[in-house]
């Protein structure tokens, strides 16, 4: 429930934010999709800041083996779930 309650919370936010820019509801395609984007890097941004402060670097590696699966998901050929990953990530 309280996952619910939040989820409404946030996208109260978001229309907020979409009447005061003057877009209206739902958004034209190509802004809906660069608001989907924007969340996907945003919640990168956790896991990101949880490594700089647990004194681990940032490296390229990391960041295609935890955050390019996550933001470009399953990509053909690679749909394997890795252990450690997302548990609810599609599989094939």
């Amino acid at each position: 429930m309280k996952l619910y309650l939040l989820s409404l919370g946030v996208g109260l936010l978001v229309g907020v934010i979409y009447a005061l820019l003057n877009v209206r509801s739902p958004a034209p395609p190509v802004v809906a999709l660069i608001g989907l984007l924007g969340i996907l890097i945003g919640e990168q941004i956790v896991p990101i800041a949880k490594r700089l402060m647990s004194g681990q670097p940032i490296t390229i590696s990391w960041l295609k083996s935890d955050c390019g699966p996550h933001i470009f998901g399953a990509l053909p050929g690679k749909a394997e779930v890795k252990p450690g990953c997302d548990k609810g990530a599609p599989t094939s």
